[in-house]
């Protein structure tokens, strides 16, 4: 159970969340969802509530195991097995590397006392792993990978030479395993999941909702996947970022949307109410106060007024959206991109090879595969922010390009909004940037705030900034619509219907691809392509 009591959140002066009272509890059967628009503070409460940060003022009290999916989880020692990783949920993968080096101890000591001794550690290391679900353990946990689209070969690699979807599946499945007993029920573990579903393919995600269904410990869950929420939430926080509170709503998610709109409409109906009576009376107190002796009537009347609108609860504003409009491109030859037999392997693992391609001046190109199949890779290769084992990368004339990462990683975390703003743009002058930031929904507070202190849409917004400032020409966009909630995700896909320049995408959004309207497809591992047909839908939701 988690408790927060007299909660404030703040990003640099700016309030996210004031939270008098105790309202914000989780209990066990608890499925809260998280809601508010971009911005709004929801991955910052979040990291509060996991314990991963501090809150401005308030205390939090937490009882019983916690397990915590950040949205860019960052893993600590790549050279994991993938295996490893989830079984270090419940710290299953180090007792088995002790009772395997036992093993081999066991085997050739020769001497009787060490010999007994070791095979005492080995009993007493094998009665732990029972207590903690044994082989059953090692058996659900591969469940729950094959489940979220983990094959079993992909278990056995380190971690490093998994994708970046594929990684963001293990840390999954390493949460989820550690809320089940090992013999496919569920514990009472808290579990706080920020956009579980990104990277997730249909098949997965209908799992994924299963799993939460039944889940018997308590859940927070922010997601913009409004299926998701709609079938495992039974209550709602919606963070107004107007007003910097929380509203609490025991209730499944469609009621609690019908509940907002009825809120709203009466919060309008009172306000314009108030209107109406608080003119009244500064019509009359104008009358008055030309008199002497009624003027201290006028000014009390003046009180009233003020005081009658003070009063009102405040009426939400309509959510600020961002304007993104991708850039003009920069004069370039017919095919400002080329590659030839593109290959890259992680130690004997082969993600691609002899990969060829010809991006064209203003051609639209979706990169399709299957999870691992090198996607994410390619399109770093592209961007000249990986090098490829075998093969070359020409540019043509004028060349130009802007690459959106899906990790973020063209961020610098440690740097300033600004400081992003500009690295990204150095030769754009500081009143074109500060508009450009105004745009896409960056108070001048927020510029001096360190970029891994936003949220993941945040971090997006700031990404496409420095895109749509780069005037390139060819667009390497890896999962842009990802942490979007659905305003900015609609200006995304608007702004790909528009733009002029030449776009290479990766997603597991079909909405990006039919915006996009490609002309063909690259299909890895092997590298081949295709005329785009509508058909390659369904194959964008199962990668």
């Amino acid at each position: 159970m988690i408790t927060a009591t007299d909660l404030e959140v703040r990003a640099g002066m700016r309030t996210l969340l004031a939270a008098p009272g105790s309202a914000l509890r989780v209990q066990s059967g608890d499925r809260i969802g998280l809601v508010g628009r971009n911005g709004a503070g929801k991955t910052t409460t979040m990291r509060i509530l996991a314990g991963e940060g501090e809150p401005y003022a308030g205390t939090l009290t937490r009882s019983g195991e916690v397990g915590y999916l950040p949205q860019d989880p960052r893993e600590g020692n790549l050279d994991l097995l993938a295996k490893d990783r989830v079984l270090s949920a419940r710290g299953l993968d180090t007792i088995l590397r002790k009772m395997e080096k036992l093993q081999v101890q066991m085997a050739e000591f020769t001497d009787d006392r060490e010999r007994d001794a070791a095979v005492r550690k080995y009993g007493n290391l094998e009665d732990r792993f029972s207590s903690l679900g044994g082989y059953a353990a090692e058996s659900e946990a591969a469940r729950i990978c094959s489940s979220l689209g983990l094959p079993d070969r992909v278990l056995e690699q380190p971690l490093r030479t998994l994708s970046g979807g594929q990684r963001r599946r293990v840390e999954l499945a390493r949460i989820l395993f550690s809320a089940s007993d090992g013999s496919g029920g569920k514990s009472g573990t808290t579990l706080l999941l920020d956009e579980p579903t990104n990277h997730l393919d249909a098949d997965s995600i209908t799992w994924l909702r299963g799993f939460l269904q039944s889940h018997e410990g308590g859940l927070i869950l922010i997601s913009h996947d409004v299926e998701l929420l709609e079938a495992v939430v039974n209550k709602v926080w919606f963070l107004d970022a107007v007003r910097g509170e929380a509203d609490v709503y025991n209730m499944g998610w469609k009621k609690y949307l019908d509940a907002r709109a009825t809120d709203e409409a009466r919060r309008r109906r009172e306000r314009t109410n108030a209107e109406k009576k608080a003119s009244a009376l500064r019509a009359q107190a104008d009358k008055l106060g030309a008199k002497a002796t009624k003027a201290a009537a006028a000014k009390n009347m003046l009180r009233r007024a003020d005081r009658m609108m003070s009063e009102l609860d405040a009426e939400r504003v309509s959510d600020k959206v961002a304007r993104i409009k991708f850039p003009q491109p920069a004069t370039c030859g017919k095919t400002p991109l080329t590659a030839q037999s593109l290959s890259k392997s992680y130690g004997s693992l082969e993600v691609f090879t002899g990969v060829d391609l010809a991006i064209d001046r203003g051609s639209r190109v979706v990169i399709l595969g299957l999870n691992g199949a090198g996607k994410t890779t390619m399109l770093r290769i592209l961007a000249g922010h990986e090098t490829p084992d075998t093969g070359q990368i020409d540019a043509g004339y004028g060349l130009k390009r802007g690459y959106f990462a899906q990790e973020h990683d063209t961020l610098n975390d440690a740097a300033s909004v600004w400081d992003n703003i500009r690295q990204a743009s150095p030769d754009a002058g500081e009143q074109e940037l500060r508009s450009l930031l105004g745009a896409f929904m960056f108070t001048v507070a927020q510029l001096e705030q360190p970029a891994g202190t936003l949220s993941g849409g945040e971090k997006t917004r700031l990404a496409l900034a420095g895109l749509v400032s780069s005037a390139a020409n060819v667009l390497l966009l890896d999962e842009p619509t990802n942490n979007l909630d659905p305003v900015s995700r609609e200006q995304v896909l608007d702004a790909l219907r528009t733009y002029e320049g030449a776009v290479v995408l990766v997603t597991h959004d079909p909405g990006a691809a039919e915006a996009l309207n490609p002309e063909r497809i690259i299909m890895l591992p092997d590298g081949a392509e295709d005329h785009w047909s509508e058909e390659y839908l369904e194959l964008i939701q199962l990668a």
